[in-house]
């Protein structure tokens, strides 16, 4: 495809980046026609790379967040390896680091020192727990923001709490950073004004947190831990149907709970049930509505029900495991699986969710590590033979 024709053609990202967080900022701004060039430690590169090995020899992690971008590796401790970065950065719009704490300052990456230094560049930095405050200086990864954001607390059943099947913090950080980088790169577009981009994954999660946050500040307790069922909704939950599979469905307001009781439960009573009346009432008592609703779900199968409430404008769902996703038809008939290559082989992946009308996305090819170093030493002005001496000196 044409990158040129892309939004973001013609901005030039630096990252010196690892794990999910800050490459899932980047990709999607290369989805969008930025050239992203991936600063990688020579030899091993991002330690993601390392994750698992289940896609074709490579980490699915890595695969995921990681198209589209040229990878170029450096040695930030040796000078020679800064002076090539910063020969970078004089020309770059955005420099994004998820370092650990304090690294970027003794790098001299540090927001101050760069802004000081390239009045037009936006410096993102994605740290654990913000650059300031007490826990500044923490390691922090997904899970460890999972606990101490509270969601943890709020993921499971009532006997067990669980994390959260993907990287939320991560991805959370990851998506309010693009977000960042898109409004400051407008921003300095009509004012000339670079503004610095910061985000943490405790903040990011934190946002997330809002509804439960307020339920339990106001509420005087937390949402209870109910697995599939909605903590503050009844009934919205999966119910087992009588060929032992899940179906979810939601009540969302007076009306569809008026059509469950007349049609789908054959109870029109319950809706005159002072114990069902309103919303508040149904979850408080939600076990007896649940035995109502599990005799009904007993008396047929998953498909049944499925059609039977799909008929009566309620809203359901049967429960797919990944395979099931993976073969979705709205998937497949709105065409949303393209080829992108990988070291040594193909994969599938989607496509980003945001459709610009008239615009392709970019699927470019998943680097290998350090695959793009010569190209971009050249394009700085180095000759063969400086090239072949960083290598040997492991700085490239």
């Amino acid at each position: 495809m044409d990158v040129r024709k892309l939004p973001l053609s013609g901005v030039t990202v630096v990252s010196v980046e690892q794990a999910v967080a800050a490459p899932y900022a980047t990709r999607q701004l290369a989805d969008l026609g930025a050239r992203v060039i991936k600063v990688e430690r020579p030899g091993e590169g991002d330690f993601a790379r390392r994750y698992d090995t289940t896609v074709h020899g490579h980490s699915s992690y890595f695969v995921w967040i990681n198209r589209s971008k040229e990878s170029l590796t450096l040695d930030l401790k040796d000078p020679r390896g800064r002076d090539i970065l910063h020969q970078l950065l004089r020309d770059a719009d955005v420099f994004v680091q998820n370092l650990a704490p304090g690294a970027a300052d003794r790098l001299g990456l540090g927001t101050a020192e760069l802004t000081r230094r390239y009045p037009r560049l936006i410096p993102c930095t994605i740290s654990g727990y913000g650059t300031s405050g007490p826990w500044a200086d923490r390691k922090a990864y997904d899970l460890l923001m999972q606990c101490q954001t509270g969601l943890v607390s709020l993921t499971g059943t009532a006997e067990e709490s669980a994390r959260t099947g993907i990287s939320v913090a991560d991805i959370a950080a990851g998506m309010y950073a693009y977000s960042g980088v898109l409004t400051a790169l407008y921003t300095r577009a009509t004012t000339g004004t670079a503004h610095p981009v910061e985000v943490s994954l405790f903040e990011a999660l934190a946002e997330w947190m809002g509804q439960p946050a307020y339920y339990t500040r106001y509420g005087g307790s937390q949402p209870p831990r109910l697995g599939t069922q909605h903590a503050t909704i009844a009934p919205y939950g999966t119910y087992r149907a009588a060929d032992g599979r899940e179906v979810l469905f939601s009540i969302q307001n007076e009306r569809e709970w008026a059509v469950l009781c007349a049609e789908f439960l054959g109870r029109p009573e319950l809706t005159d049930d002072p114990r069902f009346a309103t919303g508040s009432d149904r979850v408080t008592h939600r076990e007896e509505l649940n035995a109502i609703i599990a005799e009904r779900f007993a008396r047929d199968g998953a498909e049944e029900l499925l059609k039977d409430l799909e008929a009566m404008g309620i809203a359901c769902a049967g429960v797919n495991d990944v395979a099931g996703f993976l073969g979705h038809p709205v998937l497949a008939a709105r065409d949303r699986w393209r080829e992108v290559a990988v070291p040594g082989a193909t994969v599938s992946a989607l496509l980003p969710p945001a459709d610009l009308a008239g615009l392709s996305a970019r699927m470019d090819p998943v680097p290998a590590v350090g695959e793009h170093t010569e190209a971009i030493l050249t394009e700085l002005g180095r000759g063969p033979e400086e090239i072949e001496a960083l290598r040997a000196d492991s700085v490239v």
